[in-house]
């Protein structure tokens, strides 16, 4: 992710976010098309149009605003920052989403100590950004 961050930000200072951000989902694309076809065809495209929760197709657009926000928090945080920050967000919605027992996911209890842990590691990122002078 750090260097995919990296690498979509330049693109964008030369392209543009959205022509950027179009660019990574079509190679991604085109990469995930010929590992389908070299890794033998488990199913076909034909099995999306059968989903009970077709929802769960919306992960293609969330896909692509997460490839928005990760050019974004680079140019603006740096790789290190932006990837303290996505990381930890993803951790506590991931928590959230157990907790709650979204989407089909097994419901777990909440537990302290895993919120403690969250805070520690944004306590982390604050040591991390403090800018001495």
């Amino acid at each position: 992710m750090s260097i995919q961050g990296v690498f979509n930000s330049g693109v964008t200072k030369q392209t543009g976010i959205w022509v950027a951000a179009s660019f990574v989902q079509f190679t991604a694309l085109i990469v995930c098309l010929i590992a389908w076809l070299v890794t033998g065809r488990e199913s076909g495209f034909g099995a999306l149009l059968k989903m009970d929760n077709k929802y769960m197709l919306l992960g293609g657009a969330i896909g692509a605003f997460i490839t928005y926000t990760v050019i974004k928090s680079v140019d603006l945080l740096g790789p290190a920052g932006a990837n303290m920050f996505i990381i930890t967000a993803q951790l506590i919605v991931a928590y959230l989403i157990e907790v709650i027992g979204l989407w089909g996911t097994e419901k777990v209890d909440f537990e302290w100590r895993k919120l403690l842990g969250v805070a520690i590691i944004v306590v982390g990122i604050v040591l991390f950004q403090w800018k001495t002078e």
